[in-house]
Formats: C-alpha cells, sequence, structure tokens
C-alpha cells in the first residue's frame, strides 16, 4: 500500500554567525539581522568599514547559499537567512549573547534545519545550535591569498598593523613588553641611588608581572574587571560600591581602635608579655570579648551600610533581591544584641547566659518575621520588579 501523506516542506535556516560581534562594533548595525535584505545591507556597510573583515565574506557566502536554495521553486521548502553575533568579550558572555540571539531568530522563523555559516572554525559554536535546532551542513569560509612574495608581505603588515591597533590583541603584543620596560626602566633610574644586582631584580620583577598577567588571563579576570567596572559605572553600581568602600572602611577603623585601646591597658594584656602558652589560652577568650565588645557598634552600622546600599541598588534596578537584602539589613541590626551578650559572657565567664539566650530567640523569631514579611510582600509587589527600567537587559 502506498503512502499517500505529503512530505512537509522543510524550513531551513542559513545562519550566519559572528563570535565576536564584528558587524556590530564596524558597522553601528543591531543584530540579529533577519532577511536577505537587511543581511545584504549590513554586509555591505561592514565591508565599506572594514574591506577585510572575514566575517563580510562569511555574511555574503550565506546570501549566496540563500540564492541558490531560493532558486529552485518546485520543493516548496521555505528559507530564511539570519545573522547573528556575540561578544568582543568572548568565552561565556559571547556564548550567552549568541544563544539569546538564535531564540529571536527562531520566534520569527521556526526553524527545523539549520546551514551553519562562519568564517573560521565552528566546532564551540555548532553545540550552541545543535541543541535547538539539527545542523544539516557547515560552511567555513576563509579568505584565499596570493602565494606571490608582495602579497605575502602584505599579509604580513596588515597583521603586524592589526596586533598594533586592535585592543584585543596590542593588549598583549606591545602592553604587556611595555610594562616590563618601564618595570626595568625604573629599576635602572634607582642603580643610580642604591646599589643593587639590577638583573636579578629584573628577573624577579618580570616574572611577577608576567605571572599576574597569565593568571589574569587564565581565570579570566581582565573580563570579569570589565564587566565590574561596567557595572560600577551605572547609578546602582555607585551606590553599591560607595557603600560597600564606606562600610569595610568603618569595620576596619573600629578594630584599629579597639586592638589599640586593647594592646594600651595592662588589666587585658599584661605588660610584658608572658610566655607561658597557657597564661595565653586564658587569655585569648577575654581578649576577643573586649575587641567584640569595643569595636561591635560601629561593626554593625558598617555591614548595615553595605547591606543597605546593595538593597538601594537593587530597587533601583528593579530586582527582587532587594527583599532579601532588605532582611538582611534588619538581621545584622539585631545581631549587635547577640554579639554584646556574648562578649559580656568571654570577658566575665560567671554572668548568666541568660540574656545571651533570650537574645538568640528573640533572633530567631526576627528573623522567621523577616522571611515572612519578604515573602507577601514581594508577592504584592511581584509586577514593579519584572517590568525591568528601559535598556535593562538583565
Amino acid at each position: 500500500m502506498q503512502n499517500t501523506e505529503e512530505q512537509e516542506p522543510e524550513r531551513l535556516l542559513i545562519l550566519c554567525v559572528d563570535r565576536d560581534n564584528d558587524v556590530g562594533r564596524k558597522s553601528g548595525g543591531k543584530t540579529p539581522i533577519v532577511g536577505k535584505k537587511e543581511n545584504t545591507e549590513a554586509a555591505v556597510k561592514l565591508i565599506l568599514a572594514d574591506p577585510e573583515e572575514a566575517d563580510a565574506n562569511a555574511m555574503f557566502e550565506a546570501i549566496r547559499i540563500y540564492d541558490n536554495l531560493a532558486k529552485d521553486r518546485n520543493t516548496g521548502d521555505l528559507y530564511q537567512i539570519a545573522t547573528i553575533a556575540g561578544s568582543e568579550l568572548g568565552g561565556v558572555t559571547a556564548d550567552r549573547k549568541l544563544v539569546s540571539e538564535l531564540a529571536d531568530v527562531l520566534k520569527t522563523f521556526q526553524a527545523n534545519s539549520l546551514i551553519l555559516v562562519t568564517d573560521g572554525f565552528a566546532e564551540d559554536i555548532i553545540p550552541l545550535v545543535q541543541s535547538r535546532v539539527p545542523v544539516t551542513s557547515v560552511r567555513r569560509v576563509v579568505v584565499k591569498h596570493s602565494e606571490s612574495i608582495e602579497e605575502t608581505a602584505a599579509v604580513f603588515s596588515r597583521y603586524l598593523k592589526m596586533l598594533v591597533e586592535d585592543p584585543r590583541y596590542s593588549k598583549i603584543a606591545l602592553g604587556l613588553p611595555g610594562v616590563l620596560l618601564i618595570s626595568l626602566g625604573v629599576l635602572s633610574f634607582l642603580t643610580l641611588f642604591i646599589s643593587y644586582d639590577i638583573g636579578t631584580w629584573a628577573w624577579i620583577v618580570g616574572l611577577i608581572i608576567v605571572g599576574i598577567y597569565l593568571f589574569g588571563k587564565g581565570y579570566g579576570l581582565d573580563k570579569k574587571l570589565s564587566v565590574l567596572l561596567s557595572h560600577i559605572y551605572s547609578l546602582p553600581g555607585l551606590i553599591t560600591s560607595f557603600s560597600m568602600v564606606s562600610g569595610l572602611l568603618l569595620i576596619g577603623i573600629s578594630f584599629y581602635q579597639a586592638w589599640s585601646q586593647i594592646a594600651a591597658r595592662p588589666d587585658i594584656i599584661p605588660h610584658p608579655a608572658p610566655a607561658d602558652l597557657y597564661v595565653w589560652l586564658t587569655l585569648i577568650p577575654p581578649i576577643i570579648g573586649w575587641l567584640i565588645s569595643m569595636s561591635l557598634t560601629i561593626v554593625t552600622i558598617g555591614v548595615c551600610i553595605i547591606f543597605s546600599g546593595k538593597a538601594l541598588g537593587y530597587l533601583l534596578e528593579r530586582d527582587s533581591r532587594f527583599w532579601r537584602t532588605a532582611a538582611l539589613v534588619v538581621i545584622c541590626a539585631w545581631s549587635w544584641a547577640v554579639f554584646n551578650e556574648m562578649s559580656r559572657i568571654l570577658i566575665n565567664p560567671s554572668l548568666p547566659p541568660g540574656n545571651l539566650i533570650a537574645s538568640i530567640i528573640i533572633g530567631i523569631i526576627i528573623i522567621i518575621a523577616s522571611i515572612l514579611c519578604v515573602h507577601f510582600l514581594g508577592k504584592r509587589y511581584r509586577a514593579y520588579f519584572e517590568t525591568k527600567p528601559e535598556g535593562d537587559k538583565s
């Protein structure tokens, strides 16, 4: 018996992937770019901005594939072309942006198969795309060069210029050697005043600088720092950063003042200091008690300032973590009573622990009440926190 069911037409997406977002940085366009006309205009802008850009060649190749497939109208298949871009930061940031833009494209064109077009290796891109749409073909576009000496020299000079002018490569090719040369110059200058072996110190300083750089690149600290700085420059970030610095300063000053007062009191730390270890073991609890007692108020204020700044930052960002952080402010404020009773017992072990137990029980009640308040207030004002401010993509 013959199968009379007609095969459903294929919905094929020709997807061009620009992982480092050259199309956005150099042409000023926004991604994702969907449609042949839109992709042609974007590719022309990119090739005019940088005639040697490989991503522009990849976009033209995607357009060529689309035209070739669209010529055959007898199959009834549906075709669409789109370009998505990642981020110049690379890594997880680029992958997340690629996945997000691919999801936007699939909302407008529900493809059941995909042709992937890139300007290089696609091994790290295929798993991101394959998990959402089956990849039926991969087209890698590599720009061809002549083998003549003149064009080889031109290619070499182009890459040399890229090392000098492109910030992604100049930080390694010029920045790191520049730091090493500055350090060597400073050490050479110091030899005019201090007599020491500059060669040994140059090796030490050079190894430290290179080690710090490699450590930062290996763990992605430079990218995390750039993300942190971009957050700090926003208004919520400024408030959070200022409160963090202010709170830590208060905490540090409080501990410094408390220890200075303890060190100056012979009734707490005898002068001269005892050499017997047993005596020190008996002195440690009272010292800790006095340290807590003398610094507790300012430390509590500092911690509350830190969490209050974070809560205000979350409120401006309409982040639901505002409620949890606001509850922490209340809990930290009450912790003053708990630590105060604990310090009194450390100073004078003969005191009954009743007040400490009562403070802990009241603290537990406050924690439960704060959690309940956060739960009900979070539900009541959920609409405010679900509606992000304009321009907030988080």
